[in-house]
């Protein structure tokens, strides 16, 4: 256990679970978009977020995630209008998901070139998540750890190109965890890997370059 723990973030709002968890889980959808702004959000929110979000902030949390701010920025209070002046289109809906923990947000967005992307994640308590789908398929990771996501198509070999990169090219970074999903033998697949410190931009770029990988991106311990 560390201080985070038992103390909790810094952070504007009630709280932890509600305002810093949610603000990080947005930040996750920021780190998605490269940074972008999207031009369309939509926010569906489940169990207890969807009951407290209004009183609790959740709404104006998350929306500052997304678009780069901390749990501590002073601007969570007024996301919305930031939101609306930066030309977001932004909805929220209830919806009860099945199995989902109570502070479960599901994050659709739409970039000006029509990228569009898919989050689902969890405010676990004390401002920690646990992020589980991306894009439709299963991922574990909390943010906790420097986490290098790698978008590619299942085809032999792929994990052995990442990994001899990692190993040849960066051999001092060491991989804490890793994990694979994919939506079908041969179709798209997301590796997560889990580092414990934080790499030099290089090696995104460097992972980018390989055969049938669409997209590298590095979330940052957040």
């Amino acid at each position: 256990m560390n201080v985070f723990d038992i103390i909790g973030p810094v952070m504007i709002g009630p709280s932890s679970s509600h305002t810093a968890g949610a603000v990080r889980l947005g930040r996750v959808v920021n780190k998605l978009m490269d940074g972008n702004i999207p031009k369309e959000v939509e926010i569906t929110l489940s169990g207890s977020f969807a009951q407290t979000y209004m009183g609790h902030g959740t709404d104006r949390a998350l929306l500052a995630g997304i678009m780069g701010y901390h749990s501590y920025s002073p601007e969570i209070r007024d996301a919305l209008k930031i939101a609306s002046d930066r030309g977001i289109n932004y909805s929220f809906k209830k919806e009860n998901i099945k199995g989902a923990h109570p502070n479960t947000a599901v994050i659709q967005y739409e970039l000006d070139d029509g990228t569009i992307g898919f989050m689902q994640g969890a405010s676990v308590g004390g401002g920690n998540i646990l992020v589980n789908q991306i894009n439709g398929m299963n991922v574990d990771f909390n943010g906790d750890n420097n986490t290098i996501l790698v978008m590619h198509e299942d085809k032999p070999g792929v994990i052995a190109s990442v990994t001899n990169v990692m190993h040849w090219k960066y051999a001092e970074l060491n991989i804490s965890n890793f994990h694979l999903s994919r939506e079908e033998k041969g179709g798209n697949a997301i590796m997560t890997i889990e580092i414990d410190s934080l790499p030099p931009e290089t090696l995104i770029e460097d992972i980018r370059e390989l055969e049938n990988v669409s997209n590298a991106l590095l979330i940052r311990r957040l």
